[in-house]
């Protein structure tokens, strides 16, 4: 009788979703891939292969961040982003552990920016699915949307969890969301999935539904 009373309320919960409700800092990778897209990708490319649209204009060879990121610690990676402190990998200046055309950040970046940029290029490095959507609009529609059942950041302790006795999928859980393709979250979120999480193929256009996924894919970084 209890979970008839509440699937019979779902319908009443989710017209209030609507209400603004306080939305937590985006995740680091959120942030990193803003700064990459805006400093690093003309150069790097948009998965880091190095062959950004300026690399190849001024026919210089950045490196594959894709195979090298994997090997450098977070430590070494700052001071190739900042050029600071000498390397410990080989007797080259500086930042150019890399690629001796690789600029110094140090003026730019702030430690909070440079933590973010390298979550978002192990993100890169590490990534099972492509960012399908825009991140940015994925976020204004999670925090409108999604965050009620699967919290400000995301974790699944929304605040309807406890009201309605659910455990919402847990968007920070890299095991869980990369066992799912693009298309399997598309669909959940377009047709529901299961007794709780409701339908959104009316509410939510195809090009929302793939910014949402881009969205989640950050936030299990």
């Amino acid at each position: 009788m209890k979970n008839i009373f509440r699937i019979a309320l779902l319908p009443a919960i989710f017209t209030l979703i609507n209400i603004p409700l306080l939305a937590a800092a985006p995740p680091p990778a959120y942030e990193g891939r803003r700064l990459y897209v805006s400093y690093c990708q003309l150069c790097h490319g948009t998965k880091g292969k190095g062959d950004g649209a300026l690399a190849k204009a001024m026919k210089i060879h950045p490196t594959d961040i894709s195979t090298t990121v994997r090997s450098r610690s977070d430590t070494i990676l700052e001071k190739i982003i900042t050029g600071e402190g000498q390397p410990t990998i080989s007797g080259r200046d500086r930042h150019n552990v890399i690629s001796e055309s690789m600029p110094e950040w140090e003026d730019i970046f702030d430690k909070s920016q440079i933590s973010a940029l390298i979550a978002y290029l192990r993100f890169l490095t590490r990534a099972k699915h492509d960012l399908m959507g825009d991140p940015k609009l994925g976020l204004e529609l999670y925090h409108k949307y999604c965050q009620v059942c699967h919290g400000e950041e995301g974790d699944g302790d929304g605040v309807m969890t406890k009201l309605l006795g659910i455990m919402p999928m847990d968007h920070t859980n890299p095991n869980e969301t990369n066992s799912m393709s693009n298309a399997e979250i598309i669909e959940s979120i377009l047709d529901g999935k299961g007794r709780f999480m409701p339908s959104w193929r009316s509410t939510l256009s195809q090009a929302d539904v793939e910014a949402l996924v881009s969205y989640i894919r950050l936030l299990s970084q």
